[in-house]
């Protein structure tokens, strides 16, 4: 499936950095990784240092930061720490664009600590593939009036990025993942796997770059 290039913040190229915040990062080691706080100066910092606005990247990275939540490290499970969408990071109210034109699919509040907090799930269609974009870590009033089936045009503000309080205790950002089959889901779906489900849900949910072509 070949999808036409999208932004789902607005803002040039250039104000883009990628930016890894996976278990190889060892300056990662030098803060609390379990502190929104913490992660928000370090993201700060990092965009600053590299003349940036805006730092992306995560896709299918294997990341440390979940080990702090239960949501994601269940006993009798294996653990789940690999991410399925792109991290776009910046400054909490930051609005969201719609990538495409759409249909609200659902939405909810996924309030587990260190789940998505609001968020926010769009359908799309080209030709006669149908597939799903979503959108975490929202502020509480981009869902407050919404409508499932509201119809979304290209480019039109979906949402804004919520603060620590509600995007389940992180530093502001949007997750942003593509869902091929979303089967019975709404308002949420998995954002990050285990290696033992790595090939289903890599088969499921395809590098959102695809879309968004940040580099």
């Amino acid at each position: 499936m070949k999808l036409p290039p999208g932004t789902v913040l607005d803002a040039p190229a250039k104000d883009y950095v990628s930016i890894d915040i996976s278990s190889s990062n060892k300056t990662l080691d030098t803060f609390d990784v379990s502190s929104s706080k913490e992660w928000e100066k370090y993201i700060n910092s990092y965009v600053k240092d590299h003349q940036a606005k805006i730092a992306y990247g995560g896709y299918l990275e294997v990341r440390d930061i979940y080990n702090r939540s239960s949501h994601f490290n269940n006993t009798m499970d294996e653990e789940r720490n690999i991410h399925l969408g792109i991290d776009l990071w910046t400054a909490s109210g930051t609005a969201v664009l719609a990538p495409l034109e759409g249909t609200v699919h659902s939405f909810q509040n996924n309030t587990n600590y260190g789940d998505y907090g609001p968020t926010i799930i769009l359908e799309h269609s080209i030709g006669k593939i149908t597939f799903y974009t979503l959108y975490g870590h929202l502020s509480e009033n981009s869902i407050a009036t919404l409508q499932k089936g509201k119809q979304i045009q290209k480019g039109a503000i979906i949402g804004y990025l919520g603060d620590a309080t509600v995007n389940g205790d992180y530093a502001p950002h949007l997750h942003f993942q593509i869902i091929l089959d979303i089967a019975d889901y709404k308002g949420d779906y998995p954002g990050v796997t285990s290696k033992k489900e790595l090939n289903f849900y890599q088969g499921n949910c395809p590098d959102p770059n695809l879309l968004l072509k940040l580099s």
